[in-house]
C-alpha cells in the first residue's frame, strides 16, 4: 500500500475507485465498504483508494473538546489498512481553510483533479464541504459533468458504520473487551514504547512492563485487569496487563503495565504492541503488597485460563 501524507504527493492513476471517511478502527463495517470498493476496482482494472483525514476534523473544528479518543492512531489504522490489501492511502491535513472548500470545489479540485475519480462509494447522508453543506446529491449531480459513478451505501449499511465506533468506545470505557473485539473483528490493542517505572512489581515476583503511549488522543480502556497477548521484537506472548492509578501504594498517574508470562528480557525503550482478548477484574485497593501477591497469582491463572 502507498500512502500519501499529503493529497499533492497523489499521482492520478487511471480507474481510481475511492472511499471517504476516518475509518476509526478499522471495524467490521468498515470492512464492508472496503470490500466493496475491492469488488469495484477488480471490475474495472482499477485500483482502491481511501481519502481519510489527519488530525480529526472534531479536533479541529472543536479544539476546546477534549473528550474525542481514537481507536486507532494514524499508524496503527495505517497498518491494518495495508493488512486489508487496500492499494492507496491519502492522509489529508484537515484544517480550516480545508473545511472551508465549497461542494464544488471540493468535489472538483480534490476528487477530480488530484485523484481522478472513477467510481466513489458513500454513504447517503455523508456530508463535506464548507458548513457540511455538500451530499450525496451534489456527488450524483457533477457526476455526470466529471464522467465518474457515484455508489451510495445504503442507510442501513451507513448506520451500522456510524453506530459501530461509538459502540467500541462505549464498550471498551466500561469493561467490554468482548463486545469491542466483536465489532472491531479483532482484538483491540496498543502500541507504544516501553519505559523505566518503580519496579514495584519485580520486588513483588511480578515484574511489569511500563507503557508509553505518545499519542494522547488514543483511547486508552476502562482500569483493571485484562487477559493480552503481547508483540515484541523476540515473539509474541502471553500476559496480564494492568491499567489504574494503583490504588494499593496510593499512585498518582495513571500507569499502563504488563507482566509478560515466562519472559525474562531487557526490553526497555522497545517498540511493544499489546493485544486485550479479555477482560479480568476491576482495579482494588488491597491492605497492603501481600495480599495484591496473592490476587496477582489469581488473576494469572484466570488469565491463563482465558488464553487458552
Amino acid at each position: 500500500m502507498k500512502i500519501y501524507n499529503n493529497i499533492d504527493d497523489f499521482e492520478l492513476i487511471e480507474n481510481a475507485v475511492v472511499t471517504i471517511g476516518t475509518f476509526d478502527g478499522v471495524h467490521t463495517g468498515h470492512r464492508k465498504i472496503i470490500a466493496k470498493i475491492q469488488e469495484l476496482a477488480k471490475e474495472c482494472g482499477g485500483e482502491t483508494v481511501i481519502l481519510t483525514f489527519f488530525p480529526h476534523p472534531r479536533m479541529i473544528l472543536n479544539p476546546e473538546d477534549q473528550s474525542l479518543k481514537l481507536i486507532t492512531t494514524i499508524s496503527e489504522k495505517a497498518q491494518l489498512l495495508e493488512e486489508l490489501g487496500v492499494d492507496h492511502l491519502i492522509v489529508t491535513p484537515f484544517s480550516r481553510d480545508f473545511s472551508n472548500l465549497s461542494a464544488l470545489e471540493y468535489i472538483h479540485d480534490v476528487l477530480v483533479a488530484k485523484i481522478g475519480i472513477k467510481k466513489i462509494v458513500i454513504g447517503y447522508d455523508h456530508r463535506f464541504g464548507k458548513d457540511r453543506k455538500g451530499g450525496l446529491e451534489d456527488l450524483q449531480r457533477l457526476s455526470k459533468v466529471y464522467e465518474f459513478e457515484v455508489i451510495e451505501i445504503p442507510e442501513q449499511d451507513v448506520n451500522d458504520v456510524a453506530v459501530s465506533s461509538t459502540k467500541i468506545r462505549t464498550a471498551l470505557l466500561s469493561d467490554d473487551v468482548d463486545l469491542a473485539n466483536q465489532f472491531l473483528s479483532y482484538p483491540f490493542f496498543i502500541t507504544g514504547k516501553v519505559i523505566r517505572g518503580d519496579q514495584i512489581g519485580r520486588q513483588i515476583g511480578y515484574p511489569t512492563a511500563n507503557i508509553l503511549i505518545p499519542e494522547s488522543y488514543k483511547l486508552i480502556p476502562a482500569d483493571g485487569i485484562f487477559a493480552v497477548t503481547v508483540e515484541l521484537q523476540s515473539g509474541v506472548y502471553k500476559g496480564m496487563a494492568y491499567i489504574g492509578h494503583r490504588p494499593t501504594i496510593n499512585g498518582m498517574t495513571r500507569n499502563i503495565e504488563v507482566n509478560i508470562f515466562d519472559f525474562n528480557e531487557d526490553i526497555y525503550d522497545q517498540q511493544i504492541r499489546m493485544h486485550f482478548h479479555h477482560f479480568v477484574r476491576s482495579d482494588i485497593k488491597f491492605t497492603g503488597l501481600d495480599e495484591l501477591k496473592i490476587q496477582l497469582a489469581k488473576d494469572r491463572e484466570s488469565v491463563l485460563a482465558l488464553l487458552k
